[in-house]
């Protein structure tokens, strides 16, 4: 029917009026069904857009209607875990939502607040919630209930075991200041002859003070060293905590505030702990690291500048994530094998699922350039552990015995 009215049409057009071509109304019928086609398409796109949307709600029925209410979380959308940064929108009769579209078949972990770590959702008992989680791949809406805000009951008190100095805001060219935390080593003060070897590692906040812990538990770094060191399992060493800033993801990736971050460490860090305490300075005694992005920048480092440092530890490393990749840097390096060892590790459960892929794929390139397992790197999967420091604290001791033996 539709073709025999286009025909028709068509004909009409050529008797009534000769200044049309027939070829030229063909190619704008055509175009004219493209046109609808894509129109369909999109609509298309959309519906399924939409129908990909997540919705977070929150039941919380003792703040009024006006209380600016936030969720912190894993991902970019919910504030990368700035308490302060992504609002949900109030709908009426206590409840708060926060409506998103994640990546397909996210495990997203995220908590409430009302704009501080300070002022978070509590249980009954009155200490902090576990993570919230929602897998998209399984529900596309959930709804949480939080009675009581603020500080735990419970809190954390800060306790160091050791001893530990401080090198209050540091500047560095092109990125913001920052503290540095330095443990030393049980044996410093008394074996006065004796030089150590220096892990530098990232987000110092988190790694030796629970007190200044962005969510109240550390690494316990200095507990950590201090107990391998006592039984003989790794040799003394001193460990430099390098505090985390507002531009973490920027200083810890590729890019020129990576470079910057980079550069100041080699020049203006590792200089100042050289020249401030009894180091060996040499890069076979010179180490990197941390976790998730704080995991990318410690593979940088010692890839890039591996007459620096001789071994990172790469924990739940970033290495794929969002719109950059560090493995093609790896596989496109002309040099075979570098001497250098590496510290892999990775959970199950949240983001890990997400940075797995990346891990496995630097996996893959360290193999293709004949690196070899448990000597030239070492990997762990630790099953049922979230992308968190309590897991962190749980594989340092690993690390350390890898990468110091």
């Amino acid at each position: 029917m539709y073709q025999y009215n286009l025909k028709h049409l068509i004909q009409i057009l050529k008797t009534k009026f000769c200044i049309f071509d027939f070829n030229i109304l063909s190619f704008l019928m055509k175009s004219l069904k493209f046109i609808i086609a894509f129109i369909i398409f999109a609509l298309i796109l959309s519906c399924n857009t939409k129908s990909n949307s997540v919705k977070i709600s929150l039941f919380a029925p003792n703040l009024s209607d006006t209380t600016p209410v936030f969720i912190s979380g894993d991902i970019e959308t919910l504030g990368s875990w700035q308490p302060d940064k992504t609002l949900m929108t109030f709908v009426g009769n206590h409840i708060w939502i926060k409506e998103f579209v994640p990546q397909a078949n996210a495990s997203i972990e995220y908590k409430f607040t009302l704009g501080s770590w300070q002022k978070e959702g509590l249980d009954n008992n009155g200490n902090p919630f576990p993570n919230f989680s929602i897998n998209t791949a399984k529900t596309s809406s959930k709804t949480d209930t939080i009675y009581k805000w603020g500080e735990a009951i419970n809190k954390v008190v800060g306790q160091i075991t050791g001893n530990v100095k401080y090198h209050k805001q540091m500047h560095g060219d092109g990125i913001l200041d920052r503290d540095i935390i330095v443990w030393l080593p049980p044996d410093y003060e008394k074996n006065t002859s004796e030089k150590y070897g220096v892990l530098y590692m990232h987000d110092g906040q988190n790694i030796i003070d629970p007190k200044t812990s962005s969510f109240g538990i550390d690494w316990q770094v200095d507990e950590s060293c201090d107990s391998l060191i006592k039984v003989g399992k790794i040799p003394p060493v001193i460990v430099v905590g390098m505090s985390s800033s507002a531009d973490r993801g920027l200083d810890y990736s590729p890019g020129v505030k990576g470079t910057a971050y980079m550069n100041f460490i080699i020049h203006k860090v590792k200089p100042l702990i050289d020249a401030t305490y009894r180091t060996k300075s040499d890069r076979k005694n010179t180490f990197v690291g941390g976790s998730s992005m704080g995991g990318l920048i410690s593979m940088m480092l010692v890839w890039e500048h591996s007459e620096i440092f001789s071994g990172a530890i790469c924990m739940s490393p970033a290495f794929q994530y969002k719109n950059f990749d560090y493995v093609p840097k790896i596989l496109s390096d002309k040099e075979q094998k570098k001497d250098i060892k590496i510290y892999l590790d990775m959970g199950t459960v949240g983001l890990e699922t997400q940075l797995e892929p990346g891990v496995n794929a630097m996996i893959n390139a360290l193999n293709a350039k004949n690196y070899i397992n448990t000597k030239d790197y070492f990997y762990i999967k630790e099953q049922n552990a979230r992308h968190f420091e309590a897991a962190w604290a749980r594989r340092f001791p690993k690390a350390m015995i890898f990468l110091l033996n």
